[in-house]
């Protein structure tokens, strides 16, 4: 395990390696969940095999610190990535992110384009949205006293079912909350601005089973290339780990 101070203040945000050749892939984890519980059957597979890998949480997250006086906004996840990637010497990374790890991936590659050189993003949050709705599990309709003081936290629990619960449990609430927060509220320009702003290689993967993405045609004409991956939801990696391992390879 390693890890690089992200706040000027001795918080650190963690991850798991494995040694191989560059470039480096780079696992980003979504909201409430953890790289390796996600992403280690993906990158065992032979068809991924020798390159350097990192299985990054962050903050608040995993094995990632907690702090409290922290904002936990997409940037300052961001942020906080480059740290590690910086103390890890990775530069021209291809980030594998999911979800709101999506968006966090979008914003770095913006902010730090020198550290990134391919996406492959899973179902990556593009648009800001009502708070009500976020990570479907509503964590952003609560204040931050009534998810972390006054039950809100159990609820989301009971409510997103035992495989999401699992890693959630791992992350702490008022870092949830906050990352919600500031899910919901994206970024100036958006995320989907962002992207389409890029210029490493970027593949965006939907699952077909959660519909049609919106406004895919701007993406494409963006040079986004966007796939639908038949048979999976939102979970892609789980969902269908082929057509996953065969994406993140390059080999489509």
């Amino acid at each position: 395990m390693r890890q690089a101070e992200f706040d000027g203040k001795g918080s650190c945000i963690r991850w798991t390696e494995a040694t191989g050749a560059e470039p480096a892939r780079v696992y980003v984890h979504g909201l409430g969940s953890a790289s390796t519980v996600y992403n280690a059957h993906i990158a065992a597979r032979p068809e991924l095999a020798g390159r350097r890998t990192l299985f990054v949480d962050l903050p608040g997250h995993g094995i990632s610190d907690r702090p409290a006086d922290f904002g936990y906004t997409l940037e300052d996840h961001a942020d906080a990535l480059a740290a590690a990637l910086d103390e890890a010497g990775v530069t021209a990374a291809e980030l594998v992110a999911h979800s709101m790890g999506g968006a966090v991936a979008i914003v770095l590659a913006h902010r730090r384009p020198e550290l990134v050189s391919r996406l492959v993003l899973v179902e990556a949050n593009l648009d800001p949205y009502p708070p009500v709705k976020a990570g479907s599990s509503g964590i952003a309709s609560y204040t931050e006293e009534e998810y972390v003081e006054n039950g809100g936290h159990a609820r989301v629990l009971d409510k997103v079912g035992p495989s999401w619960a699992a890693t959630m449990r791992l992350a702490d609430p008022r870092a949830l909350h906050r990352t919600a927060i500031g899910l919901a509220r994206g970024t100036v320009p958006t995320m989907r601005h962002l992207l389409e702003d890029v210029t490493a290689d970027r593949v965006y993967l939907q699952g077909a089973l959660s519909g049609e993405l919106a406004n895919r045609e701007g993406l494409e004409a963006a040079g986004v290339r966007v796939v639908s991956v038949p048979g999976a939801g939102h979970n892609v990696m789980f969902d269908n780990p082929d057509a996953f391992v065969a994406e993140v390879a390059g080999m489509v």
